[in-house]
């Protein structure tokens, strides 16, 4: 089997979309995965699974089907079985492979390949994945410029602000669903080689004892950019689903910018509030944040 790598148009925020079927594959769970050409839905990323899946209908021949799941598939360069999901044994993005959206249905679907679909995305679903994932990146953003003084030396590496990038210096994981963002970090020795200090200093408490105003400054920050209502655009070189993908935010800073494969707001007034929990674990170890944005 040989197929073109899938062109998606959710970078730009679309939620339906016409193409025809290219291909039906039979899961090993059982269930079965339909390519088209081109789709408005975003899959679960088989490399880094922050944002999950879009689910939605398709409909060909006047019979819609629900789309329960969207999965990252693959074909090798020698084609071969489609692998889907956790089974790819490559990062996305290997250019010797085709990169496939696979659109899950319960039951098979019968004889539909060559057919017109079309497809339908579940908007309410979407925006408040959007909404939570535009939010991990502000997040990030407000909790390294909060977490600046805590660095002894510059660790070579820095946000678009400037500020040392804990976040992504730090990350252990990132998820997301409709209700929240949960971003886990490890504050171990590796981080503690580059610069940052968890312990008290000459001029800082321990960050457990600063965590009530250190928070207090990222909500601070996060209500500010909320209110500013800042545009949002992701900017893409290409339709491909593997093109590397850039996330954009016109802050009262300035322009803010983290690479990003998923779905976001198109300006913050969409939001109204953002706020942020952080909680440090008992040893010390990690620090978690669980931001929740309330659209408006």
């Amino acid at each position: 089997m040989t197929l073109p790598t899938t062109h998606v148009s959710f970078p730009a925020g679309a939620v339906t979309g016409e193409s025809p079927v290219l291909a039906v594959q039979r899961l090993a769970d059982g269930r079965y995965a339909v390519v088209t050409a081109a789709t408005p839905f975003h899959p679960l990323d088989h490399t880094w699974p922050d944002q999950p899946a879009d689910t939605g209908t398709l409909t060909v021949d006047g019979v819609e089907r629900p789309v329960v799941d969207c999965l990252t598939g693959a074909l090798g360069p020698d084609g071969g079985d489609l692998l889907a999901g956790a089974d790819i044994p490559v990062r996305r993005g290997d250019e010797q492979w085709s990169w496939l959206v696979l659109h899950v249905l319960t039951d098979d679907p019968g004889d539909i390949v060559g057919r017109p679909a079309s497809l339908t995305v579940d908007a309410g679903r979407r925006a408040a994945l959007s909404a939570s994932h535009s939010g991990c990146h502000l997040l990030a953003l407000a909790l390294n410029a909060a977490l600046a003084p805590r660095w002894r030396k510059d660790p070579g590496r820095a946000d678009a602000f400037g500020n040392p990038d804990f976040d992504s210096l730090a990350m252990a994981s990132s998820v997301m669903d409709t209700e929240a963002s949960t971003d886990t970090y490890r504050l171990g020795k590796s981080l503690k080689k580059k610069g940052f200090t968890a312990e008290a200093t000459d001029e800082l408490p321990a960050l457990a004892e600063a965590l009530p105003a250190v928070t207090e400054a990222v909500n601070d920050l996060l209500s500010a950019w909320v209110a500013a209502d800042a545009p949002v655009r992701i900017e893409t070189p290409g339709p491909e689903l593997t093109a590397r993908r850039q996330w954009h935010c016109e802050l009262p800073e300035g322009p803010a910018q983290i690479f990003c494969g998923g779905t976001h707001l198109h300006h913050l007034g969409e939001l109204a509030e953002l706020r942020t929990e952080l909680r440090l674990s008992e040893d010390g170890s990690e620090l978690t944040a669980v931001t929740r944005p309330k659209r408006a």
